[in-house]
């Protein structure tokens, strides 16, 4: 598997990275504005027709539209959700929502799709909310595409104590995804197997290898999930959003999409623009880059991210720091390390060895939180003075959703699936290999890997839905869009672009300048201030804001 697939590649942001550094720590010992258009009282109605500008889509039937929930205690994660097997407990409920598999047929088959919510508290200490009424459901996309929100809420649930006040916490398992229709591919053994070839081939028989490798995912794929892959793009993931408002009650859909979740609060905002009340983009998926475009952008901002982490490490470390002093010096210690392992994997403390394309997942799931770094010095530390690998293999496998007894989640499934049904383009070896120099300038370590992961989508069973996802959202309340500058898997830059698409008026720009992926986590008091006062007291960030 390839680090970076699209948006933050394979992963679903912090729950992946809470997970690495679990496994980190407990697999190795490593310690390491405007008015309100919220109306809490008011019923949903039919806004959804009449807002969207897809004026072929039939309207839902009612028994849709006005089914009840049924929210109960949730059990503990299946092992497609992934997570730690432990349910989550009070206050958390969970529910199925029934949607259309084919929202071009409404009344046709119907998928489940998971939820999950931490209903309002009505007090607190935030901006302004003790005692303030409630305005309505929160719901969140933490990103992947395939991150399971069902077990990412509650993980990373005390970053939104504040909202919590107010709203009622929602999330969900996008179609496809975890207990959501989810997408099933190869099994536990098959996918450990799959993982084993060469991701960045050096020759002709390495080509063939890998070519096979992707030619059996995408046949198990089709052949264990055909009937649903058609249906897990991402305009259909914003109609299910749409049909959640509805029947939480809400006249408008207040938004928390994070990485692809951004992404997906673009596409829905061009859909029903009139619906949108409250909406935060963190960590910005930029709409105007086509996948080639987009991984060439996370080939340098990841590099970008690794040259950052090997400063600290110079800084803190002084010569016990295994990339040295950083630069150029520390970019050939590792690749020099990558080398090695192309022909050598190192052992780790269980039967499985650290090979080259684990490497470099490990050290790019690191470099997602700026609190990981230290966990990525002592894998590298290891790696190249012990020569073993146990702590880099942690990171890898909680990227890739593999628990420590062997099971995989279907994220990377599901992040397949979904990629490969939104985006046309089709990527083939003479493609990579053409474009192999332009990326290896761009990023010595990662620039091989994300660009052979251009072909994961050659030859999937179904035609991409387009070139580039629609976000224009003319008539939509303001939207607030963070870019954090030292973000390595949606490169600042995009947050720029996603509020030029969204369109005047309509797009606020909000900066961090700070390390990692997204902002509103990172523990930055003037970014939180700024996103609390806009989902709590209706009070739009002046565009241009800028938190250090």
């Amino acid at each position: 598997m390839h680090p970076v697939v699209r948006g933050a590649g394979a992963l679903g942001l912090a729950a992946v990275l809470a997970t690495a550094t679990a496994a980190c720590e407990s697999g190795t010992g490593t310690a390491q504005s405007g008015p309100s258009t919220a109306s809490p009282t008011t019923p949903a109605g039919s806004a959804s027709a009449s807002a969207s500008p897809n004026a072929s889509v039939p309207p839902l039937p009612a028994s849709l539209t006005g089914q009840q929930l049924s929210w109960q205690p949730c059990p503990a994660p299946s092992t497609a959700q992934g997570g730690d097997g432990s349910a989550p407990g009070a206050p958390w409920e969970c529910a199925t929502l029934k949607a259309p598999l084919d929202y071009g047929r409404p009344d046709g088959q119907t998928i489940d799709l998971a939820l999950i919510r931490a209903v309002a508290t009505g007090t607190g200490t935030g901006t302004g909310t003790g005692g303030q009424p409630r305005i309505g459901s929160l719901i969140y996309n933490f990103g992947g595409p395939g991150g399971s929100g069902v077990v990412t809420l509650p993980a990373l649930a005390k970053d939104y104590a504040d909202l919590n006040t107010r709203y009622d916490l929602v999330s969900f398992d996008p179609r496809g995804v975890g207990n959501s229709a989810a997408v099933r591919c190869l099994d536990d053994a098959a996918t450990d197997a799959s993982a084993a070839v060469d991701g960045t081939p050096d020759d002709q028989a390495e080509v063939t290898a890998l070519d096979a490798a992707n030619s059996g995912y995408t046949a198990a794929c089709e052949r264990n999930s055909g009937t649903v892959l058609p249906h897990v793009d991402t305009v259909a993931a914003a109609r299910d959003l749409d049909l959640m408002r509805q029947v939480l009650g809400d006249a408008k859909l207040h938004y928390f999409g994070i990485s692809y979740g951004t992404e997906l609060g673009g596409v829905y905002a061009h859909q029903y623009p009139g619906n949108v009340g409250h909406l935060v983009m963190d960590g910005v998926v930029d709409p105007t880059k086509d996948p080639e475009q987009s991984t060439l952008g996370q080939a340098k901002g990841f590099q970008l991210a690794l040259e950052n982490f090997m400063k600290a490490c110079a800084a803190q470390a002084g010569p016990s720091c295994p990339t040295g002093q950083g630069g150029d010096e520390g970019t050939r210690r590792i690749t020099d390390l990558l080398a090695s392992l192309d022909s050598a994997p190192l052992p780790t403390d269980g039967p499985r060895v650290l090979t080259q394309d684990l490497a470099v997942t490990g050290i790019a799931a690191a470099l997602y939180n700026q609190n990981s770094w230290n966990a990525l010095a002592a894998g590298l530390r290891e790696a190249t003075q012990n020569r073993t690998g146990t702590t880099l293999l942690a990171l890898a496998d909680a990227y890739s959703g593999r628990d420590q007894q062997g099971h995989y989640s279907n994220q990377s499934a599901a992040n397949r699936a979904i990629s490969c049904a939104d985006d046309k383009s089709r990527y083939t070896d003479t493609d990579v290999q053409g474009l192999l120099p332009t990326f290896r300038q761009a990023s010595p370590v990662f620039g091989d890997f994300t660009a052979w992961g251009l072909t994961s989508c050659n030859g999937w069973p179904v035609q991409g839905s387009a070139d580039l996802p629609e976000v224009s959202a003319p008539g939509s309340a303001p939207i607030v869009v963070i870019g954090n500058t030292g973000d390595p898997a949606t490169p600042y830059e995009g947050a720029g672009a996603m509020a030029r698409q969204l369109g005047a008026g309509v797009g606020v720009q909000v900066t961090l300048q700070g390390q990692g992926h997204g902002g509103y986590d990172s523990g930055n008091a003037c970014l939180k201030q700024a996103v609390d006062q806009y989902l709590l007291a209706d009070r739009v960030p002046a565009e241009g804001t800028t938190c250090s």
